[in-house]
């Protein structure tokens, strides 16, 4: 992949001292990318270790995530729920679920010394009012933002709706943002999303994070008929940060699928028949985010991507940080990544 372009340089501080104050700092400058509606924010999606894992382990998987991130050009990282979703489909699951740890403490108790803000999923319908309530509290302590997802499977009993969980979290408002998800495969068959969008913007959502984008056509057509709403409603749109995944196997193919990732079938193809199919997925990916990056700024809508990481194969996670840093220097490059924020904290994990 060398041969692609040089990966960005970027001046790393050692900074021990005033590690809570360069926090502070770092997250002012997300909220206000957020807020501001800026484009170019650059997001990196993990899942936690699984919950088996002992704690010796998760505090080298931590380390490890640290050292490959403190480099990176990046303005917050993600970290996600993983939910069993085996309900939502009759088709066998791919890989066996595995529950995970509990991002929020892996968050606050093994990443601390990334001074990134940290973004957390939580799907609200699986917890009360009051239990969403004390997580909230538990975040915001943390300054770390929540992003709402749905439950699992469309029969799961719902104990706290999105509109009531946004309503909770709005005492919050005014130091912190909250994300939703959009989903461009849903928007093919219902024709919904920006209606989706729109009203959760009426909760208090500023930004949205999409599904994996491997199907450009999709994500063009829910910019689109977004970019058309909020025209005709004369509001401003929302930051739309599109998801960028390399597939490395034909194994990770197959559950793509499974998860209801759409990926062309020309494309499959190309993969299929290439010599390195991570390399050629990479490729593939570096395009997407250069073909939506011309896309939203010719219909002024305010953009960004989230490079995710979610396999354990070295290979794949190298790739992720490689295109995490070519996306990165691609928005400075075209103009509409500005603001860089160069302060990392390294240290070691409790």
């Amino acid at each position: 992949m060398d041969g692609q372009g040089s990966r960005m340089s970027i001046m790393q501080v050692f900074f021990y001292g005033e590690a809570a104050g360069s926090r502070i700092s770092s997250n002012v400058m997300f909220l206000n990318k957020i807020k501001s509606q800026e484009s170019g924010v650059v997001l990196y999606g993990i899942t936690p270790p699984k919950a088996d894992t002992t704690a010796e382990r998760i505090a080298e998987i931590a380390q490890k995530t640290i050292e490959r991130l403190a480099a990176l050009d990046i303005d917050a990282l993600v970290v996600y729920d993983v939910q069993d979703e085996s309900a939502r489909t009759k088709e066998e699951r791919p890989f066996p679920f595995l529950n995970s740890l509990d991002p929020l403490i892996f968050a606050s108790e093994y990443l601390g010394t990334l001074d990134v803000p940290k973004i957390i999923y939580r799907p609200a319908g699986k917890f009360s009012g009051e239990e969403l309530s004390e997580w909230l509290e538990a975040l915001h302590k943390q300054s770390f933002y929540p992003v709402f997802v749905g439950v699992p499977a469309p029969d799961f009993p719902v104990k706290t709706s999105l509109p009531e969980a946004y309503k909770i979290w709005r005492k919050n408002e005014e130091t912190s943002v909250i994300g939703a998800v959009t989903i461009p495969e849903r928007h093919k068959v219902l024709r919904d999303e920006d209606v989706r969008i729109l009203d959760k913007m009426e909760s208090g959502v500023s930004y949205f994070i999409s599904q994996c984008v491997f199907n450009l056509e999709y994500a063009k057509q829910v910019i689109d008929d977004l970019a058309l709403s909020c025209d005709r409603q004369q509001i401003a749109p929302p930051t739309i940060i599109f998801t960028i995944t390399a597939c490395g196997s034909e194994k990770t193919l197959h559950f793509m699928d499974w998860l209801g990732i759409n990926v062309p079938e020309e494309l499959k193809e190309d993969l299929r028949k290439s010599d390195d199919m991570l390399e050629r997925s990479v490729n593939i990916c570096l395009d997407i985010a250069s073909e939506l990056t011309t896309f939203c700024m010719q219909r002024s809508i305010p953009f960004g991507f989230n490079i995710e990481s979610v396999a354990i194969r070295k290979a794949e996670i190298e790739a992720s940080i490689y295109m995490a840093s070519q996306i990165s220097q691609m928005l400075k490059d075209r103009g509409v990544r500005k603001s860089v924020n160069t302060l990392k904290v390294i240290g070691t994990t409790t």
